[in-house]
């Protein structure tokens, strides 16, 4: 892969990303229906890949079966975002991942933060001060943002694990073993969820779209890419999937943040960068 084909198919994988938020507004399901249905369909696309791309497959261990418990809830947590408030806060939430990275790094290792980790921190926190003016827990917007960070930080957890096993297990075996697990840690919620509502065709389709097309195809253009772009590149780009998802939604669905939003989005955009750069990850 030419060098230009992989920055391109990188910001494919970021752009598939972003869009994979306004699902949320157009699957007429709860949250845990969707994701369960996502990482079904992804899982089953991933083992075709692994299957007849001959890539090297992981044994499913109990690191695993964690990293499936933490992607069903990231992925729960981001859904939940996005159908509360708007997929513009939701993104915005998960923007702030980097920040979490960097905490729970210095926590690990027991290390003091830098000059340049405390500005992304406050930058972070500016930017979520700007997003919701008033702390009134009635307000959509607040609940929003309050799942949409619990995403970023449940994503922050899984891209530390992940890094200490994607060396061993492979980036697409890796994935495929995260989507089938977080598929069972939702049978039993599914399971004891007496309200559940039947898909329709409409929402099976859709579904599937998101499961093969967001997540499948999007992993598997962003792992390719990698084989010409630094880990940087990917950290700088990736940063532009709320950019993305917002611009997605504005064309879709007529979703158009205000000054307000963008200000503070573009602080905890500002903060990711700073962040990513310090980390290297995405």
């Amino acid at each position: 892969m030419r060098a230009t084909t992989a920055l391109v198919a990188l910001h494919v994988a970021v752009a598939l990303f972003g869009f994979a938020a306004l699902f949320g507004k157009w699957i007429a399901l709860g949250p845990v229906d969707i994701v369960f249905g996502r990482t079904i369909v992804a899982a089953l696309a991933l083992g075709i890949f692994v299957l007849y791309g001959h890539a090297h497959s992981a044994r499913p261990g109990f690191a695993l079966f964690g990293n499936g418990a933490l992607l069903a809830l990231h992925w729960v947590a981001f859904f939940a975002a996005v159908q509360i408030a708007s997929v513009a806060i939701a993104l915005l939430g998960f923007a702030s991942f980097p920040v979490f990275v960097l905490v729970l790094e210095q926590a690990s290792h027991r290390r003091r933060a830098t000059f340049d980790e405390w500005i992304a921190v406050f930058l972070a926190v500016s930017g979520v001060a700007l997003l919701v003016p008033k702390l009134e827990w009635e307000s959509p917007d607040v609940r929003g943002l309050a799942w949409g960070i619990a995403a970023g930080f449940t994503f922050a957890l899984l891209a530390l694990r992940n890094r200490a096993l994607v060396a061993e297990a492979g980036a697409t075996p890796l994935a495929l073993w995260q989507n089938a697990f977080a598929a069972l840690w939702l049978v039993p919620v599914i399971l004891l969820n007496g309200d559940a509502t039947m898909p329709t065709v409409r929402d099976i389709v859709l579904i599937a779209l998101l499961g093969i097309f967001c997540t499948a195809l999007a992993h598997t253009l962003f792992i390719a890419s990698m084989v010409r772009m630094t880990a940087y590149t990917a950290s700088v780009v990736s940063i532009l999937e709320p950019v993305y998802g917002i611009a997605w939604a504005a064309l879709l669905l007529g979703e158009r943040p205000g000054p307000r939003t963008l200000a503070g989005g573009a602080l905890i955009v500002g903060a990711a960068a700073l962040a990513s750069r310090r980390t290297g990850m995405r």
